[in-house]
């Protein structure tokens, strides 16, 4: 009895723990999520900053060359993405006339269901935008002050990135000294692993994105899709939140073939492209670009892409494949902890590679 009931409150107190783990992640998010992004930004970075250093270049100088090329990326890719925005504009009447013709036919499809005329719903509309006409200043406030937090967090990365790339040997050798003389090999083992796998699934990431931004266009523009290279970068761009964002991408494309007047035609047409790129993706590109490091079971990835929107919204989204992809690395080097390991990855280890991929891994190397 007095066993059961030791066992009882040990459960407790590692469920309160748990709790208060995850309430001072939620409330932290503002000051730990930055960190997060910038400390896996610069793991991506840290090939390029030894590189540079062998080259004889000041380790902080460096760093700054580091910050300075992912703004020079960023750059690129805001200017590409208002490019096409503004291509999108010369559309824009022609998309207008399509809805307001959509928008004639479901109030007719109204007023011959429902017996609602066409003027009693023009005035309902009125009644409710002149209603939210006060709530515009507050809008655009709180509009404003998204941008401005977005920004100074946007400041606080790139300052941590530099940060990080510069006092790298410091951090490291902290992490070593918390550990006894005879566990630092094994340490030592950890954070070089889990940098690899950070390194390796966001480098991946940004190649598979360019080669969905190709075959996306492609697709896009066989089919018909009127700017059809914008939808393609904002569906290849998206992949960054993994699930969510190439349906969403996806989704907002069918929505413009609707409203361009492409018919049912062209919305089965883009969603067979989807598909298409999606099998390309997950069974060619995904184990060939990102490769087998962030092995995690499928049902573990979606809880906790669930778990970090909760947290820390579609950045918590963003992280935290990578941040499970680490954890990972620490469970499989720790006795204890390895049945976890086990169960947050497939359980199959090297063997789980699917066959397609090993015959076009041996096509490359003859």
């Amino acid at each position: 009895m007095e066993q059961t009931t030791t066992s009882l409150t040990r459960a407790v107190q590692y469920l309160l723990l748990l709790f208060l783990l995850f309430a001072g992640l939620y409330f932290s998010a503002g000051i730990l999520m930055p960190i997060a992004l910038a400390g896996i930004m610069a793991i991506l970075f840290l090939p390029l900053s030894r590189w540079l250093e062998k080259k004889g270049i000041n380790q902080t100088v460096g760093a700054l060359i580091c910050v300075l090329l992912l703004l020079l990326v960023f750059g690129l890719m805001i200017f590409l993405f208002s490019w096409r925005v503004s291509n999108l504009q010369a559309n824009l009447d022609q998309m207008e006339q399509q809805a307001n013709k959509y928008i004639g036919q479901l109030q007719q499809l109204i007023n011959d269901r429902f017996g609602v005329s066409k003027e009693q719903q023009d005035a309902m509309l009125k009644k409710q935008s002149s209603s939210g006409a006060g709530n515009v200043a507050t809008y655009i406030a709180s509009l404003a002050a998204g941008f401005l937090g977005s920004l100074t967090t946007g400041i606080l990365v790139l300052i941590y990135i530099f940060l990080f790339i510069n006092s790298r040997k410091h951090f490291k050798n902290f992490i070593l000294k918390l550990v006894k003389k005879e566990h630092q090999a094994k340490t030592n083992t950890i954070i070089e692993e889990a940098s690899g796998v950070a390194q390796n699934y966001v480098s991946g990431l940004a190649k598979m994105i360019v080669c969905l931004w190709v075959m996306y266009g492609i697709g896009f523009s066989i089919v018909g899709v009127q700017n059809a290279f914008f939808f393609a970068i904002l569906c290849g761009t998206l992949e960054i939140i993994p699930f969510v964002g190439n349906l969403t991408g996806t989704t907002l494309t069918v929505l413009m073939a609707v409203a361009q007047g492409g018919g049912s035609t062209m919305v089965i047409s883009v969603l067979i492209t989807y598909g298409l790129v999606q099998f390309i993706q997950s069974y060619i590109l995904q184990p060939l670009v990102v490769g087998k490091d962030v092995d995690v079971n499928p049902f573990f990835t979606i809880m906790v892409l669930v778990l970090g929107d909760t947290l820390w919204g579609i950045g918590g989204m963003v992280l935290s494949i990578p941040l499970l992809g680490m954890l990972k690395i620490v469970f499989d080097h720790i006795e204890s902890l390895k049945p976890y390991g086990y169960l947050i990855g497939n359980g199959e280890g090297k063997k789980s590679e699917k066959p397609l991929t090993t015959k076009i891994k041996a096509l490359f190397k003859k």
